[in-house]
């Protein structure tokens, strides 16, 4: 594990550059001199994007040594082929998740928002690490209306998580916009795969028969599975738990 540092020098970033629009943005700016320091130190890297222009703005040199990515040629077909395929379906959601907040933050016009998650992506040696992306989403009027979004993107092959858990977290509580360490990795939507993946076909309308014979399961199981999902959640309903997951992007 790295040493914590403060995220506020992700703000000050924001405010140096915030009002150009993030262009010309200085390589020698002690600034971005200490972001590019801790980066390297702390096995991170940020991108900093205009959504409303689906534009990459800025990378941090990082990334080049934990993905491979040169920071001028980035483009979000990088990440779709860097992520571990058994991923792939969760990366999906994800990037769907985006485009329901920046609406969110834009429609409220101030504002900010954050969506967090672990994935696994593919680095320069072609080996699988673990990585945390911390995606922060702000408003702004100027140069122009826009919402920004900030990605710290940190290597934690430190932690094991339980087998078939995984971070997420989706919201405004900034105090999770933070250096992340064991608690913060802990929070986690509590589902395994195959129960989200039956989640998500009860969605699409499908009886527990049904169910069990496209997974090759009893009728049984996929009760029991039912019976956990709402013990797990404290939920009434499974309409309720579905409600809920759609909400945050989930499923």
């Amino acid at each position: 594990m790295k040493q914590p540092y403060s995220y506020n020098l992700f703000f000050d970033f924001i405010e140096s550059y915030l009002p150009s629009g993030f262009s010309n943005i200085n390589p020698v700016d002690p600034i971005v001199l200490k972001l590019n320091e801790l980066m390297e130190e702390n096995d991170q890297f940020i991108t900093l994007s205009d959504l409303s222009q689906t534009k990459f703005l800025f990378a941090s040199d990082g990334i080049r040594k934990m993905i491979g990515v040169e920071p001028h040629e980035l483009h979000p077909g990088h990440f779709v082929e860097a992520v571990y395929p058994d991923d792939m379906s969760r990366l999906g959601l994800l990037r769907a998740q985006t485009f329901v907040v920046e609406k969110e933050v834009l429609e409220t016009d101030k504002g900010s928002a954050l969506v967090s998650f672990t994935i696994r992506m593919r680095n320069p040696a072609g080996e699988y690490d673990n990585f945390i992306c911390q995606a922060y989403f702000f408003y702004s009027p100027i140069p122009h209306t826009a919402v920004y979004l900030l990605q710290v993107i940190s290597r934690v092959d430190w932690f094991k998580p339980k087998k078939n858990n995984f971070h997420h977290y989706k919201g405004k509580d900034l105090s999770l916009f933070r250096f992340p360490d064991e608690q913060l990795l802990k929070i986690c939507p509590g589902l395994s795969e195959r129960e989200t993946e039956i989640i998500t076909l009860i969605m699409h309308g499908m009886s527990s028969k049904q169910i069990a014979e496209k997974l090759f399961l009893s009728v049984y199981t996929i009760n029991t599975h039912r019976a956990n999902i709402l013990e797990k959640t404290g939920k009434a309903t499974v309409s309720d738990l579905i409600y809920e997951l759609k909400e945050q992007g989930l499923i």
